[in-house]
């Protein structure tokens, strides 16, 4: 009888413990966004339709709000179609209005499933749409909603940023594609190391300019990262861009330029161009009364991945020599560039030197980092940079 009540005691104990999610909700009954486009209000069609007979928002629309809806079951009768014929398995859906909250719960008065974020992916801002709005408004919803995660990956756009969820490959979902297009920074330098909304946070608190990494999207369905859009801190606004060049030459201020490459000429007008792989840097910080000026060690090796040259095996040392004269050359130049668009077309910065300055000289960062976009452009960026070819690659010489 013991043994008896006992087993009966240890079947209540698991019936309890399995009714745990007895009020859940399948998938297939939601609607689950994995990726999200916000741009200039621009009433569709339908919408239009819809107003003229009593829908549609009362005030005057600042936003339109596109998302990427998966799986395929929770998408139902509105699934899109590619131009081959075949089902996408995704549906993108805009809605417009002035709230991004209402705008998320204006979608259930077209759709028979919730709207839930648990989980986006991807954030793409249109530039148009960030030059006039502040982007704290805009992602303001995202950072409060617990149903939101805080990993998600945040972009900007040129044009318009719902084009960048639109693929013509059937198999694919674009929010998808660009989570995993971030991963390839290993291989190439001019893709910035991701920015996710718990970044966001603190730059909106302490009033931080930064970068954000553009992407370009094509009537065909392509897209491409092209440079990285600077947030000004003061304004929390976009004020203009980085072109790819000036984004590696960021990488490689921030010791984070392994697995990219350059590309030059050499004296012979031949192209050359170096792998890199490893890299490091060093930002040493100089304070001097009022005068604060940096310092940049760089020092970096590699291999010659290919040249043009039919002179290479004239002189193998020679050639390697003359090879990392005209590397160190166009890296110079390069962020020389970066910090003329910085400092004097844009006055900010945004490639780590206050960052270095705060842990290195707390006291003197407290006192400049209310004005450190201007105080940075006056001040003098020194740089030393140290390239080595360690091998040529398998040739058969």
């Amino acid at each position: 009888m013991r043994r008896l009540s006992y087993l009966i005691g240890m079947m209540l104990l698991c019936s309890l413990l399995l009714t745990g999610c007895w009020s859940s909700k399948e998938i297939e009954e939601r609607s689950v966004y994995v990726g999200m486009a916000v741009d200039l209000a621009n009433k569709t069609t339908a919408e239009k339709q819809l107003e003229s007979q009593g829908g549609g928002t009362q005030v005057q629309p600042l936003i339109t709000a596109t998302i990427q809806i998966v799986p395929l079951k929770s998408v139902g009768r509105g699934q899109q179609q590619a131009e081959s014929g075949s089902i996408k398995k995704y549906l993108n859906v805009s809605e417009t209005g002035n709230s991004i909250f209402e705008i998320m719960r204006n979608y259930s008065l077209k759709r028979d499933r919730a709207v839930i974020g648990h989980h986006l992916k991807v954030f793409v801002i249109s530039t148009e749409l960030a030059e006039k709005i502040e982007l704290h408004k805009l992602l303001d919803f995202l950072l409060r909603d617990n149903d939101i995660r805080p990993s998600s990956m945040v972009f900007l756009s040129r044009g318009k940023a719902m084009d960048t969820l639109e693929s013509d490959e059937p198999d694919e979902i674009p929010a998808f594609r660009i989570r995993d297009m971030v991963r390839n920074k290993f291989r190439n330098n001019k893709i910035y190391k991701e920015v996710i909304l718990t970044n966001l946070d603190g730059y909106f608190h302490a009033k931080q300019s930064f970068i954000l990494q553009n992407i370009a999207a094509a009537d065909t369905g392509e897209i491409e990262f092209t440079g990285a859009g600077i947030i000004k801190g003061s304004t929390n606004k976009w004020i203009g861009d980085l072109d790819q060049e000036n984004l590696s030459a960021i990488s490689w201020i921030q010791g984070d330029s392994s697995g990219g490459l350059l590309k030059t000429v050499n004296d012979r007008n031949s192209i050359i161009t170096y792998e890199i792989l490893s890299g490091e840097s060093k930002i040493i910080p100089k304070v001097d009364g009022e005068r604060l000026s940096f310092h940049v060690d760089i020092k970096t090796e590699g291999r010659l991945i290919e040249t043009w040259d039919a002179e290479e095996t004239a002189s193998k040392a020679f050639f390697l020599k003359e090879a990392e004269q005209k590397f160190e050359q166009k890296l110079e130049t390069m962020l020389q560039n970066l910090m003329k668009k910085m400092q004097t077309e844009y006055k900010v910065e945004v490639a780590g030197f206050g960052d270095r300055l705060r842990i290195t000289h707390p006291k003197v960062w407290k006192k400049v980092k209310d004005d450190w976009d201007d105080i940075f452009s006056r001040a003098t960026v020194s740089f030393d940079i140290s390239l080595k070819i360690t091998d040529y690659g398998s040739s058969t010489e």
